[in-house]
Formats: structure tokens, sequence, C-alpha cells
């Protein structure tokens, strides 16, 4: 793969990593949205296979279920997005107790695609909690969200939630200032983008995008098929034997 730059773009990039702004390169903002003049430029991955959706970079992958279950799930969200909270409080507790309980969906979390500085800070807390919490504090971030979410950066709000799965104000400040965890979520984010991502909360349903909310009985309409599809094929295959 061909080499994109020069040490001169890198020195640029390396001073706005260190927070210093430079003619080239603006004072460091995590989270900052994509200029629109090359958003145009990204190239999108056109009905990616489940092999480049699975694709990941440094940061592990948070998942529930069976890691062999028969279909995957994967969910973009922004820790602010209302709709992101609607799936969590009114859809996933039946997808948990129906599927993924039952070993018929992995069900992937990607909750690196932050829109706004607050709702990066929270991703930041989320992915500096230990993994075992992370679904926890997910969870707490999402059921809590009006207590936190604001137009601008808070901190203080966000530690509460996180305190209550054991993290201290110590971790937390550490975290929110960690760049290169900053840079492995802005990775998420950008992968996703590539993937056809545009908003949140956006799904992947064995492999099929997903651009709006879902309900349980969407999901239902979309997963059974593919179980019984799979439960006929073996059937075919075991009486062919």
């Amino acid at each position: 793969m061909p080499k994109i730059g020069s040490a001169a773009t890198g020195d640029v990039a390396a001073a706005a990593l260190q927070g210093e702004a430079t003619p080239d390169a603006p004072a460091f903002n995590p989270f900052a949205d994509t200029p629109a003049s090359t958003v145009g430029q990204r190239e999108v991955i056109q009905n990616p296979s489940m092999a480049e959706i699975m694709k990941t970079g440094e940061l592990p992958e948070m998942f529930l279920g069976r890691k062999d279950a028969p279909v995957t799930i994967v969910q973009y969200a922004s820790m602010t997005c209302p709709y992101c909270r609607k799936f969590q409080v009114e859809t996933f507790p039946a997808l948990k107790k129906e599927y993924i309980d039952t070993g018929k969906v992995k069900y992937v979390l990607r909750a690196e695609f932050p829109i706004g500085k607050q709702s990066g800070l929270a991703t930041i807390a989320l992915r500096c909690a230990p993994p075992e919490k992370y679904f926890i504090l997910y969870d707490k971030l999402m059921a809590q969200q009006a207590t936190w979410v604001s137009q601008e950066v808070r901190p203080d709000p966000i530690f509460k939630v996180a305190a209550q799965v054991g993290m201290t104000r110590a971790q937390f400040d550490s975290c929110r200032e960690n760049r290169a965890m900053i840079a492995k979520l802005n990775w998420v984010k950008e992968r996703g983008r590539t993937l056809g991502i545009i908003g949140t909360p956006n799904f992947f349903v064995q492999g099929k995008l997903v651009k709006s909310v879902l309900g349980i009985a969407e999901i239902r309409a979309m997963v059974d098929p593919i179980l019984t599809g799979q439960v006929a094929a073996s059937d075919r295959n075991t009486a062919a034997r």
C-alpha cells in the first residue's frame, strides 16, 4: 500500500496531537467533525462484507452473546443520541432475553461514534472503565442521559455516573486527557463512516445496514428468517448424508 504524506505532514500532525496550533493544523480538538469539504472525498465501501464490517482497530471489540452465534448485530451509537437511549431502554432488554442470552445473536456495541464534545467525553469515560464494566456503564449512561447531557462540555455529571461502577476521579481525569485513547476512538468512528454509517443509531444486522432505530418487532422480522433458513439448510445437509 503506498505511503501517504511526508515528513512535513507528519510533523504537523504531531504538533496538532500535542495541542500546538500551526498554520496548517489548528489546536487539538479530539472529536471535531470532518469538514464538509472533505466528506465527499471519503471512500465508502458499498455493501461491505462481514469481514469488512468486523474489522477492528486497536480497541478490543465489545460484545455480548456467543462469539460464534449464527447472527451478528452491530450497533453504532453516540452517547448523547436520544434514539440510542430509546433503543437501549425499550428494545435492548427484549433483544438480550430472546436472542443474545439464548445464543442466537452476537451483539457488538460500537459506542465510539461521538457526535459533539460532551458525547465524546462520555465515550472516553466508557472506554476507560474496566472491560467487564463496559456494558454496565453504557446502560447507566443511557438510563441517566438527562442528568449529564448538555450543550457545553461538563465533566462532573459524567463522572458522577462513571463513579457508580467504581471509577475514581483520578482515573477519570487521566483518561479524558489520554490522546492515544482518543486516536483509537476516532479510528472506530472513521471506520464506521467508511462502512456507510451516517448517524446513530445505525446497525448492521448480519451484514445489512439499517440507518434507523430498531424495535424488537423489526429485529424479529430480520433475524428469525435467517435463523429459520440456517436450520432448514442444516436439516437438508443432515438428510443428504
